[in-house]
C-alpha cells in the first residue's frame, strides 16, 4: 500500500502574504512618522551596510528594534501588535492568501515562518487558520520590559529551516510546499518538494 505523506505548506510573511515589509509599518504604527524618520536617519549607515551585504541582517534589525522599543513594557508592545494586525488587510497580497486558504481546505498543516516579530505576525496569521507561527521572538527582562535584544536568532535563511525542522523533524513524512519572495527564503525552497517565489 502506498504511504500517503502529510501535506505541509510554509509561507513567508513580508512580501509574500503582504505586499510590503511590515517592520517600518509597525514602527510607524507604534511610534509615529516623526520618530520613525529620526530613528531610520540615525541608523542609516548600518542600514546601508546591510543593503550592501557588509553587515549582518539580523544584527541591523536588532539595532533598529532596540532604538525604538528598548525599555517598553512587554504588555504595551504586545497590545501594539494586536492593534497593528487590524491594519494589515490594507497590505495583504490576495493571491497568496487565496493559496493559503486552498492549502488549508485540502487539509495541509500551515506554518508561517517569518523574520518579522512574533507579536505582530501571530495575531494576524492565527485568524487565517494556521497551525503555528515561527517568527523572531523578543527578549523580556525580569521586570517585564523589552531588553532591545532578540530571544531567538533572526528567523531568516537557514534559521527558517532550523525552526521548521524543530517542530516537524521527520522530513520524509510530509510533502512540503513553500512560498517566499526573497533570498531569505532560498534555504526553505531547497528543503521543499515544490516552491513558489512571489514576484
Amino acid at each position: 500500500m502506498t504511504n500517503i505523506r502529510r501535506k505541509i505548506a510554509v509561507f513567508d510573511f513580508d512580501g509574500t502574504l503582504t505586499t510590503r515589509d511590515t517592520l517600518p509599518l509597525f514602527i510607524r504604527h507604534a511610534a509615529g512618522i516623526p520618530r520613525l524618520l529620526i530613528g531610520f536617519t540615525a541608523l542609516l549607515p548600518l542600514i546601508l551596510l546591510m543593503k550592501l551585504h557588509l553587515y549582518d541582517n539580523g544584527r541591523c534589525k536588532e539595532h533598529l528594534f532596540s532604538w525604538f522599543f528598548k525599555g517598553m513594557p512587554y504588555n504595551d508592545f504586545a497590545a501594539l501588535g494586536q492593534s497593528f494586525c487590524h491594519t494589515l488587510p490594507a497590505v495583504a497580497r490576495q493571491e497568496t492568501h487565496l493559496a493559503l486558504a486552498q492549502h488549508r481546505e485540502q487539509g495541509a498543516d500551515i506554518y508561517i515562518v517569518s523574520a518579522s516579530i512574533d507579536e505582530w505576525v501571530r495575531p494576524y496569521c492565527e485568524r487565517l487558520g494556521v497551525k503555528d507561527v515561527l517568527a523572531t521572538k523578543v527578549e523580556v527582562d525580569d521586570s517585564g520590559r523589552l531588553t532591545g535584544r532578540f530571544a531567538t536568532p533572526n528567523c531568516y535563511g537557514e534559521e527558517k529551516v532550523r525552526r521548521l525542522l524543530a517542530v516537524e523533524p521527520d522530513r520524509n513524512a510530509y510533502h512540503l510546499t513553500a512560498y517566499g519572495d526573497s533570498s531569505g527564503d532560498t534555504e526553505m525552497f531547497a528543503l521543499a518538494d515544490e516552491y513558489f517565489k512571489i514576484k
